[in-house]
């Protein structure tokens, strides 16, 4: 049977009850299968009475969606752009700032420039992105903007928690933050199961929490799932893991897709392509600004 036949053919039974063969009309709608996509149903009776049939192919096409999800690499890590220059930010915590007035990350290079500017035209000390006057409540200000429900406030609150040992608020406000999408909370929800941190620990939720934070584009987090896949004996699931999150610039995937290569786990073309990936992606975040910025730092 040709592609062309079995794709009309699939066309056609999504058009009909799996169950009974009731076609979709005017009067009938069909409701799709949430976990497979693959099948429709006229009533939740026939959706019950096809299961044990539909159980073992339904677990198998809801896995292939489901990893077709998972290793799609990521158009850019989940720091995204300065908002001010608009280059991608590096994976460096350490070289960008977060201003707890408006939540907004600005790289190392932004923030050495505007510093300069207000040095040497001695203007008044604002906020480098919305332009606001600096305060001393940075948690105050943190609080505020996470009322308005800004994942990113959300998320600093949650680590402000953790640091001082407030698991049960750490866990609440994280919850939330990745109830809006936000791979960082995400991320810290793993954290928070792995070490049962204002939760019971659990392997499981760690693990879905860590795939939700690598597919919103969290290198740390995806080379986190290349290590439970190389614990787990599927090394083939593992260096996938670290081809995406060393194409996102993460130096530790880099790392550990050298000693598969050693070891005869990766192909020299693929190693060698992870390698120029890393090095396009560091790159792409290098700017004069920000090297100025890194030489005043060591000054």
């Amino acid at each position: 049977m040709s592609t062309k036949n079995v794709e009309e053919q699939a066309a056609d039974t999504m058009m009909c009850c799996a169950a009974c063969g009731t076609a979709e009309v005017d009067d009938v709608k069909l409701k799709t299968c949430t976990a497979c996509k693959s099948a429709r149903y006229c009533s939740v009776k026939c959706q019950r009475e096809h299961r044990p049939q539909h159980k073992r192919a339904c677990k198998k096409k809801a896995a292939e969606l489901h990893d077709e999800i998972l290793f799609k690499q990521p158009e850019s890590s989940h720091e995204g752009d300065c908002p001010i220059c608009c280059l991608p930010m590096s994976l460096d915590q350490t070289k960008s700032t977060m201003m707890s007035c408006c939540s907004k990350i600005i790289c190392e290079g932004c923030v050495h420039s505007y510093e300069e500017r207000i040095t040497q035209g001695s203007l008044e000390r604002t906020c480098p992105f919305c332009r606001q006057p600096p305060t001393s409540g940075g948690e105050g200000n943190n609080m505020k903007r996470a009322k308005a429900n800004d994942p990113v406030a959300m998320v600093q609150m949650s680590l402000r928690r953790c640091w001082s040992g407030d698991y049960d608020d750490s866990f609440r406000y994280a919850t939330k933050a990745a109830e809006l999408g936000d791979a960082g909370a995400h991320f810290h929800l793993s954290c928070l199961y792995h070490e049962g941190h204002g939760v019971e620990k659990d392997a499981k939720k760690k693990v879905y929490h860590l795939e939700q934070a690598a597919i919103g584009g969290h290198a740390k987090a995806r080379w986190s799932l290349g290590a439970v896949e190389k614990n787990n004996g599927r090394t083939d699931r593992a260096i996938k893991h670290w081809i995406i999150a060393a194409a996102l610039g993460h130096d530790r995937s880099l790392d550990a897709l050298k000693v598969c290569f050693r070891g005869g786990l990766v192909s020299k073309e693929d190693f060698a392509a992870a390698l120029r990936a890393h090095q396009a992606a560091v790159e792409a975040t290098k700017s004069p600004q920000r090297e100025a910025a890194e030489e005043a730092r060591k000054e």
